[in-house]
């Protein structure tokens, strides 16, 4: 029987050049030199940490990040970003996860779209992916065609499509 997953995850190799590319830009930025603005990556907890003086840096900094990426061909909707904290003196950061994964609810919203649609096609939810299956390779890439029109919120991929 064919199917595919449906998986949400983030290329960590061009995030992580991005967020190089991007300090590298920030650093030899004229209105930034002297200042504490810089973008560290902690691959373990798949985050990206902005440093900044004010919060006008932080968004100078963060539509670098943002431009880069988009240029790297990494999806911004896999950046969650947290709240601007205060560190010492006048200094701030920001904390930004790089989602992985499709959380239970997006993958129910996934599952009752394709149910809602009448196709032929069964979805099941397996870990962090979606797994649909369907009599006919058509029925798939129809599936397929759906899920992209109606969820725009995950950037959604599609792989281990099997026949």
């Amino acid at each position: 029987m064919p199917s595919f997953d449906t998986v949400s995850e983030a290329n960590m190799e061009e995030v992580k050049n991005a967020v190089t590319q991007s300090n590298k830009v920030v650093t030899n930025r004229f209105d930034m030199k002297g200042t504490s603005a810089k973008i560290e990556l902690k691959e373990k907890e798949r985050e990206v940490v902005i440093f900044g003086d004010t919060e006008f840096h932080l968004d100078q900094i963060i539509t670098e990040l943002t431009q880069t990426m988009g240029k790297r061909k990494v999806d911004v909707r896999f950046l969650d970003f947290g709240k601007v904290e205060k560190i010492s003196g006048d200094k701030v950061k920001q904390v930004i996860k790089v989602k992985n994964g499709i959380e239970t609810e997006d993958a129910k919203k996934i599952v009752k779209v394709l149910k809602d649609s009448k196709m032929k096609v069964q979805a099941s939810i397996q870990g962090d992916a979606v797994r649909v299956q369907g009599a006919k390779r058509d029925d798939l890439q129809a599936a397929m065609a759906l899920l992209r029109k109606e969820i725009k919120d995950l950037p959604l991929e599609f792989n281990n499509f099997r026949d």
